[in-house]
């Protein structure tokens, strides 16, 4: 069900909409299939623009998923909701969306992961792996060896997180996720980032 391969677009990495937008049509000419849209401190009118562009540029020919914002997924015409342990529950989310859509929860330990499992959600995401830049307070890294324990708590789809680049991404699929999540490692030339990772996730 998954790619092996989740981008993720954090607004915090772009100077203007139009870099942000070129990017992730950068990133679907490279591979990328599916892509998550978050910005930790936009306000709702502004995301809702991007989303509804990014929406335009890419079509259908990749799915998109909101961060946190179920009102702004259906008012940009997204494909799903991605929330964290601070946000709305899944089963608040899975009400706002219905059933069609997607659900990702995001889980940083073995508890979060078996409550998670017994949601509706799509898929669970599990970080982070290694240590990340990409959030000011990260929780603490759990490893491959958490990676495993989360593989032995459900049969959801699963996504890993946190700090994983060309370099360590195949080790985590090793480990038993389904896809990785990777946000700084595809900034750089950002096509050829997503053609490498595809090719070395096979």
């Amino acid at each position: 069900m998954l790619p092996r391969l989740y981008a993720i677009l954090d607004r915090s990495f772009f100077s203007d909409s139009e870099l942000l937008c070129s990017t992730a049509e950068e990133l679907a000419a490279g591979g990328v299939s599916l892509l998550q849209y978050r910005d930790k401190s936009g306000n709702a009118r502004q995301m809702l623009e991007q989303a509804r562009e990014l929406k335009r540029r890419l079509g259908d020919s990749v799915k998109l998923i909101m961060n946190d914002r179920a009102d702004l997924c259906l008012a940009a015409g997204f494909d799903g909701v991605h929330v964290g342990q601070e946000d709305l529950s899944p089963e608040g989310v899975r009400k706002v969306i219905g059933e069609s859509l997607w659900l990702g929860v995001s889980t940083h330990n073995s508890e979060q992961v078996k409550e998670a499992d017994k949601t509706s959600a799509d898929y669970i995401a599990i970080g982070p792996v290694f240590a990340t830049l990409s959030k000011a307070h990260p929780d603490p890294v759990i490893d491959l060896k958490g990676v495993r324990e989360a593989r032995a708590l459900t049969r959801k789809p699963l996504v890993a997180i946190g700090g994983i680049n060309r370099a360590n991404c195949r080790s985590v699929i090793e480990a038993g996720a389904d896809s990785v999540a990777v946000i700084s490692d595809l900034m750089r030339e950002p096509r050829k980032s997503a053609q490498d990772f595809l090719r070395i996730l096979g």
